[in-house]
């Protein structure tokens, strides 16, 4: 498995990492433990998490499934900052409470990476950048980052924060990229050429920030997935031809679409079947051509102006 650096930072990480949404599905601590086996097999160690994903009930049979001797060989990120239901809470109280039972759940004493789940617009910056200086010294979170985030609420809070932001993570597949598809548009009067997210993609990479990718099989929110899907034929035959030509199966393929981009963007996939991650790790030995990448694209149904 390829690594990469994690932003601007030292920390070295596997390009594909292992979302946990879905493991409470599993039905056991010990099915969990099998799943985490096999991605650490794979060459997968980057694990992602969140304090809302199963109501908490995904970190807390993760870190059942995940001893001692195992957590300094893993890289653990989660999330917090989400109250469902309620509202969005970046306070300095919310997000120290919110890694306090985390690190509960996980049983650690330190993660990795907290990320800020979604943008606050009552955010006071002072009291973020007061939270990750006392995790930090405390030796709880030793990086940070933000999810869903555009290049101008991540300038804010790296201002207070002292640039302490180094990964944004957000969603992208070759059937869902608005953050390629503006900056292939640019001066075009269409809606691909809609900014909607303000230049994220080169903001990143000018910024030295990683972008991480949700929902790398998804064409939507919830639509669903593309892979296998009537609404793309020819997407899924271009697809299903690469894959043989590198043998590996079209969800590697999938994943190689994203990890070719020179942005070094690092690839969440939250399979929770065993298989399928072997698969999709494949992804990491393919270098797809330029042709082929341009190719993807135009089969998902976009166009070049």
């Amino acid at each position: 498995m390829k690594q990469i650096k994690l932003g601007n930072s030292a920390l070295e990480v596997p390009e594909i990492g292992l979302g946990c949404m879905r493991i409470t599905g599993l039905g056991s601590a010990k099915a969990v433990r099998e799943l985490i086996d096999t991605a650490m097999d794979c060459g997968i160690s980057f694990f992602d998490h969140a304090d809302i994903y199963a109501k908490g009930e995904a970190e807390r049979v993760f870190g059942v499934a995940v001893g001692p001797a195992l957590r300094e060989k893993i890289i653990i990120q989660t999330k917090c900052a989400i109250r469902p239901g309620v509202c969005y809470d970046f306070s300095k109280e919310y997000i120290l409470k919110s890694v306090e039972g985390s690190l509960t759940r996980l049983n650690t004493d330190h993660i990795d990476i907290l990320l800020l789940h979604r943008p606050d617009t009552l955010m006071e910056p002072d009291e973020v950048a007061e939270a990750f200086t006392t995790l930090k010294q405390q030796g709880k979170v030793g990086y940070f980052g933000v999810s869903n985030a555009n290049p101008g609420q991540i300038e804010l809070l790296n201002h207070y924060c002292g640039n302490k932001i180094i990964v944004d993570q957000l969603q992208l597949s070759i059937a869902h990229c608005d953050i390629i598809d503006s900056g292939l548009n640019v001066n075009i009067h269409n809606d691909a050429g809609i900014d909607r997210d303000g230049g994220i993609l080169e903001y990143c990479r000018l910024k030295g920030i990683t972008i991480q990718a949700w929902s790398p099989f998804q064409y939507g929110t919830f639509e669903g997935v593309f892979l296998g899907n009537d609404k793309f034929p020819e997407l899924n035959r271009l697809m299903d031809e690469l894959a043989e030509k590198y043998h590996v199966t079209n969800n590697a393929i999938a994943v190689a679409w994203i990890l070719r981009h020179p942005a070094k963007i690092q690839t969440i996939v939250g399979s929770t079947n065993r298989q399928r991650i072997i698969d999709i790790s494949q992804a990491s030995g393919v270098t797809l051509t330029r042709e082929e990448w341009y190719a993807l694209y135009l089969a998902a149904g976009k166009q070049l102006p």
